[in-house]
C-alpha cells in the first residue's frame, strides 16, 4: 500500500510538472523539433533576400491598397485576417509569383491552420506567408496573436520544405464604406518569425467516443 501511494505521489508530481507551460522557444527551433524542417533566416545584405523582401514590400503595399478601397465588413476585428489573405494572393499574382494553399506531406492541400500561403520566390526558394492584423493599441501588448499546432498525423505536416517563415501583417482602423461600418488597412510590415519567441501550453483532452462510453454515462433519456 505505501509503495502505491508514493507510485500514485510521484505519478502526479511528473504529471504536474509535464505540464507547465515551456516559454521562450525561438519558432526556428519549434519549427525543427515539430515538422523536422528548417527556417531560413532572411539576410538583409544578401541580394536575393533583399529582391525577396522587395516584392513582399510591393504585394503588401498593393493588397493593403485595394482591401482599404473595398473595406472588410466583419463584426470583429480579430476576423479580418481572413479577408486580408485573398488579397495578398491576388498581389503576390499579379506580380508574377504563384501563390498557392499549403501542400501537406501527404500530397493534399490544406487551407486551416498554420501557415496561410505557400510560393516560391524568383529563384526558386520555398516561402511559407501568414496574414495578420494588428492596431496601435495591441501591437506591444501579451495579447496571443499567433500559433501553431503539430500535424495530428506526421503524413499530415502543412511544412514540408526548409523554407522561409515571413508575416505580412496590417495595421487595421475602423471606417465607412457604402455607408456601413467596415475595417481598413491603413499600414503594413513584412515579418521574418525566425527568431519571434514562443509557448507551448500543454492541454489533457479527451474524444467522443471516450467521453459518452456507457460505463460514465449516469442517466439519459429523450426530451418530452
Amino acid at each position: 500500500m505505501k509503495n502505491q501511494s508514493e507510485y500514485i505521489e510521484q505519478l502526479e508530481q511528473t504529471v504536474s510538472k509535464f505540464m507547465e507551460p515551456l516559454k521562450g522557444i525561438p519558432f526556428h527551433i519549434a519549427i525543427k523539433a515539430v515538422f523536422g524542417q528548417n527556417v531560413l533566416e532572411p539576410d538583409l545584405e544578401d541580394k536575393k533576400d533583399k529582391e525577396l523582401i522587395a516584392d513582399l514590400s510591393k504585394i503588401a503595399n498593393i493588397a493593403g491598397r485595394n482591401a482599404k478601397k473595398d473595406g472588410i465588413f466583419r463584426s470583429r476585428p480579430n476576423e479580418v485576417g481572413n479577408d486580408i489573405e485573398p488579397y495578398v494572393r491576388e498581389a503576390l499574382r499579379g506580380i508574377g509569383i504563384i501563390a498557392d494553399i499549403p501542400e501537406r506531406s501527404d500530397g493534399k492541400k490544406q487551407a486551416v491552420g498554420y501557415p496561410d500561403i505557400y510560393f516560391k520566390d524568383r529563384f526558386g526558394r520555398h516561402v511559407y506567408l501568414e496574414c495578420k492584423t494588428y492596431n496601435r493599441k495591441n501591437i506591444g501588448t501579451t495579447q496571443r496573436s499567433f500559433y501553431f499546432s503539430p500535424p495530428p498525423e506526421k503524413n499530415k505536416s502543412k511544412v514540408i520544405y526548409d523554407a522561409y517563415h515571413l508575416v505580412v501583417a496590417y495595421e487595421i482602423e475602423e471606417a465607412r464604406r457604402e455607408g456601413k461600418g467596415c475595417y481598413i488597412p491603413v499600414a503594413w510590415k513584412v515579418v521574418s518569425l525566425y527568431s519571434t519567441k514562443i509557448d507551448v501550453k500543454h492541454e489533457f483532452n479527451a474524444n467522443n467516443k471516450d467521453l459518452y462510453k456507457e460505463k460514465a454515462i449516469l442517466a439519459e433519456g429523450g426530451i418530452e
